[in-house]
């Protein structure tokens, strides 16, 4: 199997084929006009896709961002000082809120492929919004940890299951880039959430701390900066929720603000795209040119679809719409076993993601001077609005290195470029002293260390969704990966109140240990696929023709299937007589052949 060409531009590929397919039995001047038509209609399909689509998309994420972090904006501002509670409560409610996040994201996507994401997304959106404006009456210590963890099983699976509805609406090389934009809302909010408490706290000063009278009844009455803070980004979540039972399609098909031609246009695109993704992925790397057929996974593609028919419709309507799980989707997911690599490295690689969108404000206050002579803390407004920088480098950084993988098709080694900068920012702020002297140095260290924080996940994400052909395990898929969150936990015990008298060096330190071993993981993973890859060439060239066909059609080449750990669990569940739901339901999930990805005609793209 040669490996597929390397295309420069995605959308100028997709543009070429279709010139091709509507082209070929047609005089030159009729074909130039409809090639004309194709394009505008393919511009204006994407450009409606791309200013009303995933603008909203990543609203929702912004938001799903902010409402996560701006406890450590509010505490900037004294929050569990003015409730009475101790500096290490707060990293235990971020720590229960991480908790049933990360535990609840394979539950969460499975519910939003199955409920859709049109009413599961808002619904949780809405509620979590409530649980944010409720903040601002928070008295007790048991009111902070139930109100995180109710946030927590809330935003649970929104983001495996946004990323999973934005890939049935782009092909996969456009992908990235999008991905890019959505997931670069968690640096935008972390900027904007910067920039809110700035304008809050500039607005609304701490009363107690600038005041210094805490029994003075006319205080007592007026509002608190943070409460202000989580009744505002509460109550604009809340907005943004009940708007997004309007403004999302359940596909495609159903999308309000494409006409019909542009929707039939819009589905036959993503199913060419991912039929021929059944086919086969579409590897980086390149041999010579005179190896490559041109346009030959193209040609793959619309031989599938030719033979579409013969399959059932409702395998084809999977492709773009937002609903439906099958049994094989969630056994599969589940038993695959690289998906588990990836979590793991993930882990490693998301730390400083989760640390600083909670921390950022409390490492750098002491970078700052004190606001008074009276108090050694610095100005509440001035630390939030300089955590903007970091996360405007981190966001543009994080565009430029997705435009990157989509135009050369790849993944994982922007991934390690990332990861790279990472230990270059970890290891200057390691070793820079942590005296007021150095204030500046180490601020340039933390904006060298954001720019390359937000790279590895979304790519990370990106290469599952590239690879995983069927969206109802590709929701799952990411789901598990959600479990990387489980870097939120770690960084809430990481970043210990006890280390911020040092400038936090001793979980710095830690960081950059896990950085680099998941840098070592990404490695590994890209040697584990070349050498699936070439396993995989070496059996189809003992195959015959019609061997591979039957591969490539239904799964059932020569290559016997091993579902001896579900048959193993079938016959226990038979013996004992119980659960007799569960056997049938395991049955039907191990019928049928081998699917996406598990053809031994894919080639995993790295």
């Amino acid at each position: 199997m040669a490996p597929q060409p390397v295309v420069e531009d995605a959308e100028q590929h997709e543009l070429e084929v279709l010139h091709e397919d509507t082209s070929a039995t047609m005089p030159p001047e009729d074909a130039a006009e409809v090639a004309q038509h194709d394009e505008r209609l393919h511009r204006r399909t994407l450009r409606k896709l791309d200013f009303l689509l995933l603008p909203f998309l990543a609203l929702l994420f912004l938001f799903n961002s902010l409402d996560k972090s701006n406890i450590g904006n509010a505490e900037s501002a004294h929050f569990t000082t003015d409730i009475g509670l101790r500096r290490s409560d707060l990293n235990t409610a971020v720590a229960l809120f991480f908790a049933f996040f990360v535990a609840l994201q394979p539950a969460g996507a499975a519910l939003g492929r199955k409920y859709g994401m049109v009413a599961w997304v808002p619904t949780c959106m809405l509620l979590w919004g409530v649980s944010t404006a409720l903040h601002t009456w928070v008295t007790a210590r048991w009111q902070l940890y139930t109100l995180r963890i109710i946030i927590g099983c809330l935003e649970a699976g929104f983001y495996p299951v946004t990323v999973s509805y934005l890939s049935l609406f782009y092909t996969r090389f456009e992908f990235g880039r999008r991905l890019s934009l959505f997931y670069g809302q968690a640096a935008v909010g972390g900027a904007l959430g910067g920039l809110i408490s700035y304008l809050v706290f500039s607005h609304f000063p701490d009363i107690h701390h600038e005041h210094g009278d805490e029994g003075d009844p006319e205080l007592e009455k007026r509002w608190q900066s943070w409460q202000v803070l989580f009744l505002l980004e509460g109550s604009l979540t809340m907005i943004v929720a009940a708007v997004g039972y309007l403004w999302l399609p359940h596909s495609v098909e159903t999308a309000w603000f494409l006409t019909p031609e542009e929707r039939a246009y819009a589905s036959s695109r993503v199913t060419r795209d991912r039929m021929a993704q059944s086919e086969s992925a579409i590897l980086p790397e390149a041999s010579t040119e005179e190896d490559q057929p041109e346009h030959g996974h193209d040609e793959e593609s619309r031989g599938l679809l030719a033979s579409s028919h013969a399959q059932s419709s409702s395998k084809v309507t999977d492709v773009t719409d937002d609903r439906g799980l099958s049994p094989h989707d969630v056994v599969s997911a589940f038993l695959n076993i690289r998906i588990w690599h990836i979590l793991a490295v993930n882990i490693l690689a998301a730390i400083p993601v989760y640390a600083f969108q909670v921390f950022l404000p409390l490492v750098l206050a002491p970078l700052l001077p004190s606001s008074t002579e009276d108090d050694a803390a610095p100005d509440p407004a001035l630390v939030n609005l300089l955590t903007a920088p970091p996360y405007v480098f981190g966001a543009v950084m994080l565009y430029i290195f997705a435009s990157w993988s989509d135009k050369h098709r790849m993944r994982i080694l922007p991934v390690l470029c990332g990861l790279a900068i990472m230990v270059l920012g970890l290891i200057l702020v390691v070793a820079l002293p942590t005296t007021a002297a150095w204030a500046i140095l180490r601020y340039i260290a933390l904006n060298v260390l954001l720019s390359g924080t937000f790279i590895a996940s979304p790519l990370t994400v990106a290469w599952i969704s590239d690879n995983t052909p069927s969206p109802g395990k590709r929701a799952l898929l990411l789901g598990i990966n959600g479990w990387g969150n489980f870097a939120g936990v770690l960084s809430a015990f990481l970043f210990d109140p006890k280390y911020e008298a040092s400038g936090y060096i001793v979980p710095f330190w830690w960081t950059l240990g896990c950085v680099s071993a998941a840098a070592v993981g990404y490695v590994l993973l890209w040697r584990n696929l070349r050498a699936e890859n070439a396993r995989r060439g070496e059996i189809l060239s003992k195959w015959d023709d019609e061997e591979v066909k039957r591969e490539r059609v239904d799964g059932r080449g020569p290559l016997e299937q091993d579902h001896r750990f579900v048959q193993g669990v079938i016959g226990a569940l038979r013996r004992t007589g119980s659960v007799p739901r569960v056997v049938d339901w395991l049955e039907e999930a191990v019928q049928g052949g081998r699917e996406g990805e598990e053809k031994i005609t894919f080639v995993y793209g790295l």
